[in-house]
């Protein structure tokens, strides 16, 4: 598995609902990209100030992250697709 750096996490992402709260059922087409992920693993952390900041987030936590980070990759491993985002672009722990 990969091994992020630094303030990077590797994500995978969760599908969002297919079905509206009134029971509308979403086409795949109209979908948007999900939001929310399960951290498959997370990097050492950053230094500030010449200490280590560690990580606030866990692999196993489930996260709201900016749908449009600036710093995210897509990467496929042994056929599935993960993220790999900076820290500072998830919004919180679900």
């Amino acid at each position: 598995m990969l091994k992020p750096l630094y303030n990077y996490v590797l994500l995978e992402r969760l599908d969002e609902e297919s079905m509206t709260a009134g029971g509308i059922i979403i086409p795949d087409n109209a979908k948007e990209r999900p939001t929310r992920g399960r951290i498959v693993a997370v990097g050492n952390g950053e230094y500030k100030d010449g200490m280590l900041v560690a990580p606030t987030v866990r692999a196993g936590d489930t996260v709201l992250f900016a749908k449009w980070a600036a710093s995210a990759a897509e990467v496929k491993i042994d056929g599935k697709e993960f993220i790999i985002i900076k820290e500072t672009d998830i919004f919180g722990i679900l």
